[in-house]
């Protein structure tokens, strides 16, 4: 074993931060939904519901959803990225925000 080096465990800090997040308490499996409204609802009940929260709540649930697409990267397949683009305008609709242009 000379010349390797130790293998550190990973430290799967983003994932903590959608599980334990002092912003919001997320609901259990909100971002592997189907249905991109229903992900826009569920962050914006979790959003509304937080008292911890420093921003308000549909900055809150927006940089939740920005938060875990970013972070999920290369490896977050083609349709489920469309799917999380698409909870995006559901929740700017849910809080009467404009729709991004081009949707």
């Amino acid at each position: 074993m000379a010349g390797k080096k130790a293998r550190r465990p990973l430290r799967r800090w983003s994932r903590r931060v959608t599980q334990a997040s002092d912003a919001l308490d997320l609901e259990p499996g909100v971002f592997t939904q189907d249905d991109p409204r229903r992900i826009a609802l569920s962050l914006k009940r979790s959003a509304e519901r937080s008292r911890r929260r420093k921003a308000p709540a549909f900055r809150s649930a927006m940089s939740m959803l920005n938060f875990y697409a970013n972070r999920a990267g290369a490896k977050l397949p083609e349709a489920r990225r469309a799917r999380l683009e698409r909870a995006k305008d559901e929740l700017r609709d849910l809080f009467g925000r404009p729709r991004r242009a081009g949707s």
